[in-house]
């Protein structure tokens, strides 16, 4: 993808800066110790800090937030950036958790990104399902982004979110071409719930890959949190195995020493 610049800060946090925006993903900024609760009897303790500080940033046009409600996608520091947006786009329930300049999409819903000298983008909400089947009231509402605007030559941005491969999540390559996929992995588990897996394993990873054949695979949301159990590592490996050339549209982004 042409004139798209994207910085890995952490976790699932990303600056992109496309089409004269610069837009953050699911902002987590807090420095590394710290276990969290994510409800439920479940938990994570933060191993590693950002690759850049807040005011490293710069200026920030738009906040795209998967979900408000898990520390690992959004942390007090990264809440405390929010009003520095011209909007954040999130779920409909965390916008109105959050108020202000949030804007809550759900799943295929649209809204467009405006400001002067600059590109409208469509951002459209794409379905995410953040654990097994009927986990929805404990994990509670997630979407991904798929991000067009004119002049895009091979497809849509997506970032998927944090989810798992089920059938929402493979309407995507249905409805639209995909150039880029920002794409959260991870297999995120917890002890209480044993082998139940709560974002993409690496396995399924490769095979929602294989059915969008995006042009560029950039990974995140594999390192940095104790919930975390599958990283760079594995998904190389399962990228590795993968037929037709998949995995040599892997990108890695180099992360600064984190903090």
């Amino acid at each position: 993808m042409k004139d798209v610049r994207v910085t890995h800060i952490g976790g699932p946090t990303a600056l992109l800066e496309l089409a004269g925006w610069r837009i953050l993903t699911d902002p987590t900024f807090d420095p590394p110790g710290r276990r969290y609760s994510f409800g439920w009897g479940t938990s994570s303790r933060k191993r590693t800090g950002p690759a850049l500080d807040p005011d490293e940033i710069g200026p920030v046009d738009a906040v795209l937030l998967s979900h408000d409600h898990h520390a690992d996608n959004l942390d007090d520091r990264g809440r405390a950036l929010l009003g520095r947006a011209l909007v954040v786009v999130t779920t409909r329930a965390g916008a109105r958790r959050l108020g202000g300049n949030a804007r809550g999409l759900r799943p295929w819903e649209e809204t467009t990104l405006e400001a002067p000298d600059r590109r409208p983008i469509t951002v459209t909400a794409t379905p995410c399902r953040h654990g097994p089947p009927l986990s929805r009231p404990i994990a509670g509402p997630v979407v991904g982004f798929a991000l067009r605007w004119d002049a895009q030559e091979h497809g849509v941005f997506w970032m998927t979110g944090d989810t798992v491969l089920f059938g929402g999540v493979r309407e995507v390559p249905a409805r639209m071409t995909v150039d880029t996929v920002l794409l959260h992995l991870g297999a995120v588990r917890f002890p209480l719930t044993g082998r139940l897996h709560y974002s993409l394993t690496a396995a399924e990873a490769v095979r929602l890959c294989a059915l969008v054949r995006p042009r560029t695979i950039i990974p995140v949301h594999y390192e940095g949190w104790s919930h975390f159990t599958q990283g760079r590592e594995a998904v190389e490996r399962a990228f590795a195995a993968a037929p037709d050339g998949l995995g040599e549209r892997l990108h890695w982004l180099p992360l600064r020493n984190p903090r």
